[in-house]
C-alpha cells in the first residue's frame, strides 16, 4: 500500500480515543483521514452512513470478508465490525495518514498484513474511571455496559503483550495524553506535509 504509514489506535470503549482523535483532526485537519469501518449494527442517533460507519447487512459484509476485501474484522455484542482494504486505500489516495480505530483482536490480524502501521493503545487511568465514563454517556444498557467492562479488562491485559504496541498512553490528563500521541506521530505528519509541498 502506498502513502504515509497508517496509525492503528486501540483501547477500550471509554478510554478517550475519540476525544484524542477529535483534537488531532482539529489541529491537523487535512493530514489525517479516518478509515470508515463497516458494521452490521444499527446506526445510533446522529450517526451518518459513510461518515461514522458503513452500515451494511451481515450477508453483504460476510461476502466481502470471504472475498478477502477486509484487513480485519471482529464480532462484538452480536454485531460485526471491520476495516476494508478500500477504506484504507481511499484515505492513502488523498495522501493522508489513515487512522484505524481497532480492537485488540483486529490489531493481531493487522500484524499479519503488510500494512506496517504505528500501533497505539489508549487506556483509562483505572477501571473505576472507565466505568464512570461509560455510565455518564448514558448510551448503554446495564448488560451492554457489563460486556464492555469485561472486554476492557481483557484488552488491558492483552495490551501488556511485549511488542504489540509502539506506544501505550494512559489517558488521565487529556493534554498530556494528546502531546504523547502527537509526539509519536510527528515524523509521519512532517513527511506528509513535505510530500504535499513537492
Amino acid at each position: 500500500m502506498q502513502g504515509p504509514r497508517p496509525v492503528v489506535l486501540s483501547g477500550p470503549s471509554g478510554a478517550g480515543k475519540s476525544t484524542l482523535l477529535k483534537k488531532l483532526l482539529g489541529e491537523y485537519e487535512n493530514i489525517f483521514g479516518f478509515s470508515v469501518s463497516h458494521t452490521t449494527r444499527q446506526p445510533r442517533p446522529g450517526e451518518v452512513n459513510g461518515k461514522d460507519y458503513h452500515f451494511v447487512t451481515r450477508e453483504d459484509m460476510q461476502k466481502e470478508i470471504d472475498a478477502g476485501e477486509f484487513i480485519e474484522h471482529a464480532e462484538f455484542s452480536g454485531n460485526m465490525y471491520g476495516t476494508s482494504k478500500g477504506a484504507v486505500q481511499a484515505v492513502q489516495a488523498r495522501n493522508q495518514i489513515c487512522i484505524l480505530d481497532i480492537d485488540i483482536q483486529g490489531v493481531k490480524n493487522i500484524k499479519r498484513t503488510d500494512l506496517n502501521p504505528i500501533y497505539i493503545f489508549v487506556q483509562p487511568p483505572s477501571m473505576d474511571i472507565l466505568e464512570k465514563r461509560l455510565r455518564d454517556r448514558k448510551t448503554e444498557t446495564e448488560e451492554s455496559l457489563l460486556k464492555r467492562l469485561t472486554a476492557a479488562r481483557v484488552d488491558l491485559e492483552l495490551s501488556k503483550e511485549p511488542g504489540l504496541f509502539d506506544l501505550v498512553i494512559i489517558n488521565d490528563d487529556l493534554e498530556k495524553a494528546y502531546s504523547e500521541l502527537k509526539e509519536m506521530l510527528l515524523e509521519e505528519i512532517k513527511k506528509t506535509e513535505e510530500s504535499r509541498k513537492s
